[in-house]
């Protein structure tokens, strides 16, 4: 019988935190909650984080993978919104070079079509002012011919480039949470909140349940900041009327080869007018998203439907006849429930595209709620989250521009590439010295065709609480999306690899197996109305 180190390290340390009073407890383990972590731990806070499943699991590891400015949101008049965001996408590209990477986006321009170069370029060059740099120009058709073959020809005038940023979403998530528990935070998963306790009309604590295990302590704090995305409002009392609005955005990935494109495109979808990108992510190429309300029950992974399917089919035939695309070509597809901060009054509600991606707090005695939000803004989010909660503390939190990550050590690891070695320090920063251990253990192969490296699986199983088999396979790494049929064909070697460093007896493994099986056919294959 195996030893679950994970299972016993936390049975061990959920008994030590009854005891303890909290400055602040974080509850939710997206990019939200790691960013209000980490920056309460530098200011020496005593914080945890609880995370009812697992880090990243909602929405902070099935986004859009972009680190960028928005656009769009500069023609809805959302001028802060934008600032904020252009600034944070330099501020990450300098602090996490090979985890927040610039990516050359093109928009082709289409006679008769909108929006036209003269007013694209007139709407990049604000863009470009609140950045405070030069980031776009103008291709003509001849060009793209070589830029970009395989795009749509007919009426093509040309194209637009600019530069935004993309990153792996859940592995920034994890970066974060390692530079709050360098400044001694404490962030654990599956650990679930009941509910908040309140003692004079202040909230003091939270009844917490051990997924795991289904024991149930409670837990003092003086503060309480919850960032549970679009689960906010359930440890919130309300009046009936729900703020938030679920919206859904699904997508595609398809292998490198099969629809090969050497930047973004962004276009807009022929049926209603929506912006769709097509890019390149981790050797293969993303097409996404949808948006629309997700009425369904969010205690369950999101799935993509048979006409989002279509509609992101329709975008590769749309832009890329030639390549003609079906749905036997996809590796895997994700979806993710964005926060988004709709209408109190059901009524009013537009579209889900028009609704605004502002973030709001909701304040009580002792307890924030940040509803909204966005992840390229996580930092400012979370300080103004915190600047809330220490006025409760009668404490003061400024903006001091301190850096989120701390620069990785400068190690010499034979038999990397410098691409490797840039993606390493950007995904693993203070932890690098650890993983170069395992890497000359082990070699640096990759695990089939994917980025990422056999070493990482065993660093995330030694050091990365890993608590299920998704959570190696589709959050600490992606080969659970990027390598065919949920890697299927490799998990003989990974059990090889990571069974004894887990703890677990080959009848858990089993048990873990076919749950990552089943759940990688419900929620990141294809719907079943396509089998």
């Amino acid at each position: 019988m195996g030893q679950d180190w994970n299972a016993a390290w936390r049975q061990q340390v959920l008994l030590t935190l009854a005891g303890e009073t909290w400055d602040l407890i974080v509850i939710g383990g997206g990019i939200s909650g790691a960013g209000i972590l980490r920056e309460a731990a530098r200011r020496g806070w005593r914080c945890l984080l609880l995370e009812q499943r697992d880090f990243a699991w909602g929405t902070s590891s099935r986004s859009s993978k972009m680190v960028h400015g928005g656009l769009r949101y500069i023609a809805k008049g959302q001028w802060r919104l934008t600032r904020d965001s252009v600034h944070e996408r330099q501020r990450l590209l300098d602090e996490a070079p090979g985890l927040v990477e610039p990516a050359s986006f093109m928009m082709p321009h289409y006679r008769g079509g909108f929006p036209g170069p003269r007013v694209f370029g007139g709407l990049l060059t604000l863009y470009d002012a609140l950045a405070g740099r030069r980031n776009h120009r103008f291709h003509s058709a001849q060009q793209l011919g070589f830029m970009a073959p395989g795009l749509k020809q007919d009426k093509l005038l040309g194209g637009t480039c600019f530069v935004d940023a993309l990153t792996d979403d859940a592995r920034l998530v994890m970066r974060v949470l390692a530079e709050a528990r360098a400044d001694g935070a404490l962030a654990i998963n599956g650990v679930r909140v009941q509910q908040l306790l309140r003692e004079s009309g202040r909230v003091c604590g939270v009844t917490i349940e051990d997924v795991e295990r289904g024991e149930c302590l409670q837990l003092q704090c003086r503060t309480l900041a919850v960032a549970t995305g679009a689960w906010a409002e359930r440890l919130r009392p309300n009046d009936g009327h729900h703020q938030l609005r679920p919206l859904r955005g699904s997508h595609l990935l398809l292998p490198g080869w099969r629809l090969p494109v050497a930047q973004a495109f962004t276009f807009l979808h022929a049926r209603d007018r929506r912006p769709v990108f097509v890019f390149p992510w981790e050797g293969a190429t993303v097409v996404g998203t949808t948006d629309l309300d997700h009425t369904e029950d969010l205690d369950h992974s999101a799935s993509i439907s048979s006409e989002e399917l279509d509609y992101l089919l329709a975008a590769c035939a749309q832009q890329f006849p030639q390549a003609e695309v079906v749905a036997s070509d996809v590796l895997s597809t994700w979806s993710g429930v964005r926060p988004v901060v709709g209408s109190a009054d059901e009524a009013r509600q537009g579209t889900p595209s028009n609704e605004t991606r502002e973030h709001v707090l909701w304040i009580e005695p002792g307890c924030v709620t940040l509803a909204g939000g966005k992840l390229t803004t996580f930092r400012p989010q979370a300080l103004e989250v915190l600047k809330a909660c220490a006025q409760m503390l009668g404490r003061d939190v400024s903006d001091d521009g301190a850096p989120v990550f701390a620069a990785a050590p400068m190690l010499p690891i034979a038999g990397l590439s410098s691409s490797q070695w840039r993606r390493l320090a950007g995904r693993h920063g203070r932890d690098l010295p650890r993983l170069a251990q395992l890497l000359e253990q082990l070699g640096c192969a990759t695990v089939g065709a994917s980025d990422a490296l056999w070493a990482e699986l065993a660093f995330a199983c030694e050091a990365e609480l890993v608590l299920h088999l998704d959570d190696l396979l589709l959050r600490r790494s992606r080969i659970g999306l990027v390598l065919a049929r949920g890697a299927e064909d490799y998990l003989p070697a990974i059990r090889e690899l990571c069974q004894p460093r887990l703890g677990w007896d080959d009848l858990r493994w089993e048990t873990e197996e076919q749950r990552y099986r089943d759940l990688w056919q419900r929620h990141h294959g294809l719907p079943d109305a396509t089998h």
